[in-house]
């Protein structure tokens, strides 16, 4: 099995050997409360200074990508991903907004192009392959939707068994694509934290494979991938500005863990600025970043894949942001709204809204004249618009039936 990696735990830096597996640092652990952010989430740590002596600088990173990346991922092959393709998602260029021609470089990466139409797809690949190569059959995840949708179809094509918890109010797409996929679903009477915590208890009175984001240190370096693939079609254009949807902190630590992998191997010589975008109905994440005691607001936002009271990845979340000056912005629900419906009509891609509050962020500081002539502007758009129909539904006005004749185009 691979054990070319181990674990560092974020906040007291403890390590650890790859074996046996662990999910938090026991000693961090021990010190958790239940309306705080978890203490104790663990970082996989390679060995950086081998893959420096071993490949020259020029080749490094053609040799990692020929290779699958196999040396900066905690599995053994990379023929234990499966039949899927998971990443290598489009980046597209906009040109124009509204009928305005941009004075900066925009693009859209757009990761609704995974086989479950979401981000998430890079996470549940990489715990349903280390689970293959270590006979694990049984994996459990608490989500709001996406997270769920997703390990059910990588499970699914995997042949693994999937039990995925989620509130009684998950959106009906997703839950449609949990239980067509052939998972178990399970709907609590209460929130993402309330399915969380089921799940964990699950772990550990069954045994089974938890596959929960801030929990399992896997899915941040499932979702690093997405980092190799913008350097991958940028190089030395990189972006100057990265904007990325925050919910639980964890997608924007692995866009962080992807960029530090390549710091590390000299490959990159500085971290693009990151924009930590939330809710205004959801902002437990952001409004705590720096502050001496975490406050909790409920979350009400209509963005469900990003509505979370505990950000359970807020620590390492907080502590890259701060590292590498990254950047954070709040926008309302009608802003993230509106941002799908301006990606929509200006890309021809469609956002859920947890995903265009990425756009939403970027349209916000362009309000704000915070975007240069010269800068490369990345959104990262995280989920399909097919997720959740009835946010969209609520806010448009259906057209009316007309009579079929030429005469009703006259006017078109």
């Amino acid at each position: 099995m691979s054990s070319h990696y181990h674990f560092v735990c974020n906040d007291c830096g403890s390590d650890y050997p790859s074996e046996p597996f662990r999910y938090l640092c026991p000693l961090c652990e021990s010190e958790n409360q239940p309306d705080q952010p978890p203490k104790g989430v663990l970082k996989m740590v390679y060995p950086y200074d081998e893959i420096l002596q071993n490949i020259p600088a020029k080749a490094r990173f053609e040799e990692l990508k020929k290779n699958h990346f196999i040396d900066l991922l905690p599995i053994a092959k990379i023929e234990s991903y499966g039949c899927l393709r998971i990443g290598e998602t489009p980046v597209y260029q906009i040109h124009k907004l509204e009928g305005n021609k941009l004075k900066f470089n925009l693009f859209i990466k757009d990761d609704s192009q995974n086989p479950t139409f979401s981000f998430k797809d890079r996470a549940s690949a990489l715990v349903s392959a280390y689970a293959c190569e270590h006979g694990i059959e049984k994996i459990v995840a608490a989500s709001t939707g996406n997270a769920g949708s997703s390990l059910a179809g990588i499970c699914a094509s995997q042949h693994q068994n999937a039990i995925i918890i989620v509130p009684k109010n998950v959106p009906k797409a997703k839950l449609l694509q949990i239980i067509t996929y052939g998972a178990t679903p399970v709907l609590v009477d209460g929130n993402y934290d309330v399915a969380f915590e089921l799940s964990l208890e699950a772990t550990r009175k069954f045994g089974w494979f938890n596959r929960n984001t801030a929990f399992n240190p896997l899915t941040i370096e499932g979702k690093k991938t997405v980092a190799f693939e913008i350097y991958d079609r940028f190089r030395e254009n990189m972006p100057n500005l990265i904007f990325v949807p925050v919910g639980d902190g964890v997608i924007i630590s692995g866009v962080y863990k992807g960029f530090e992998d390549l710091l590390k191997l000299q490959i990159i010589h500085k971290i693009p600025i990151i924009i930590s975008v939330q809710s205004q109905k959801s902002d437990n994440l952001n409004r705590n970043l720096n502050m001496e005691q975490f406050e909790i607001i409920p979350a009400t936002t209509v963005a469900d894949s990003i509505s979370v009271d505990i950000p359970r990845n807020f620590r390492m979340a907080e502590k890259y942001i701060t590292e590498y000056q990254g950047e954070s912005i709040c926008v309302s629900d009608d802003e993230i709204i509106e941002a799908s419906a301006i990606l929509a009509r200006n890309s021809g891609v469609f956002a859920e809204p947890a995903a265009s509050a990425s756009m939403a962020g970027m349209l916000k500081y362009l309000k704000l004249n915070k975007l240069k002539e010269e800068r490369n502007v990345l959104v990262l758009s995280t989920g399909s618009g097919l997720k959740d129909l009835n946010t969209p539904l609520s806010r448009i006005v259906l057209p009316s039936p007309v009579y079929p004749s030429i005469d009703a185009l006259k006017s078109l």
